[in-house]
């Protein structure tokens, strides 16, 4: 039995999930659970014991100073809650860490033991994937589940995925067994700019979120880093003919996949965030990450002699696929496998 002192009767509570490691291209998941951490101040109410699931020649512990005293920070997971406010007051168990090295249905069933002494009813896990999508366009998102109704309901994609799997797809399926409605959200990076951060993908992550469960996230200075960081790509992609030619080509690719959609539900569900937002007021890893192909993808920037980084000379694709098609280009672990 999980007690939970200290910790009030939630309404209505949501678990949204996020772990470093593979599940996480560009650390955009992981970032978006921490903004939302950091907006809303959660407190951190519980943390799972690292010697059960974390190899600490993987993921080492750090040491520290705290008023000369020196202290050992373990890898670990650790869950808080947050009140969002507003007419409709809910709650959110927030869950981040660091993608377990062992005992991964042990790890799955501690999560939703909190999960159901807390009463939550819905489990959102999010992850971010490496994809052939160029970084000037809308970050593609794409919402899965293994539940059919809610599918439907949601307006999900029900998954089909095979193939190599990280945590997000453990305990998504782990939910789903369990009897707890669950949705993961994967945000496609482009792989040829995979250094973290990467506040676009963030941004994106937490616009679908917001649309999930219908909560208005308060985004503080994303927007402006989102902007930056595309500027900044823009500047080091000019500065190599072949890249920019690549990224053309993606755009292309791009563009043409999504010309059906162009009008319709993707302006009319930005049109209602713009205002949503309006009336409303103010209220990085070892191991590569999940790919398009299902292996592992290291980073694509390399430092330049010049001390600045810009993007290689990727090879060009012998086919060119949409990047929305996640549940084809999902990697290990992406959209389509949760």
């Amino acid at each position: 039995m999980i007690e939970l002192e200290g910790v009030p009767e939630l309404i209505d509570p949501v678990m949204v999930a996020a772990f470093e490691g593979w599940n996480d291209a560009g650390d955009a998941a992981s970032t978006a659970v921490a903004h939302l951490d950091k907006e809303w101040k959660g407190e951190v109410f519980a943390a799972l014991d690292a010697e059960d699931y974390y190899d600490f020649q993987v993921n080492r512990p750090t040491v520290w100073l705290d008023g000369g005293v020196r202290k050992i920070t373990w890898p670990t997971t650790r869950l808080s809650v947050v009140r969002v406010g507003g007419d409709k007051p809910r709650d959110l168990v927030l869950v981040r860490g660091i993608e377990p090295s062992m005992r991964w249905r042990s790890f799955c069933n501690e999560l939703l033991g909190f999960a159901h002494e807390l009463g939550v009813e819905l489990v959102v896990v999010l992850g971010a994937l490496l994809g052939d999508t160029p970084h000037t366009r809308p970050v593609p998102i794409s919402g899965t589940t293994s539940d059919p109704d809610l599918a439907r309901r949601m307006d999900l994609e029900e998954t089909k995925y095979e193939g190599p799997t990280g945590i997000v797809g453990i305990l998504q399926e782990a939910c789903t067994h369990a009897g707890v409605p669950a949705v993961s959200l994967w945000a496609a990076v482009p792989h040829y700019v995979s250094q973290p951060p990467n506040p676009k993908a963030t941004l994106a992550l937490l616009n679908r979120l917001e649309d999930l469960i219908d909560v208005r996230i308060p985004l503080g200075e994303l927007a402006e880093d989102a902007r930056a960081w595309q500027v900044g790509v823009d500047q080091l992609a000019a500065e190599d003919s072949e890249v920019a030619e690549y990224v053309q080509t993606l755009e292309e690719a791009r563009d043409t996949a999504e010309l059906p959609e162009a009008s319709g539900e993707a302006i009319a569900r930005e049109f209602e965030r713009y205002l949503r937002r309006r009336d409303g007021g103010q209220p990085g890893q070892p191991g590569g990450h999940a790919t398009a192909d299902g292996s592992d993808g290291s980073a694509y920037l390399r430092d330049s002699p010049g001390g600045r980084t810009k993007p290689p000379k990727p090879p060009r694709p012998e086919t060119e696929t949409g990047p929305e098609r996640e549940p084809e280009t999902d990697d290990g672990d992406s959209p389509s496998e949760d």
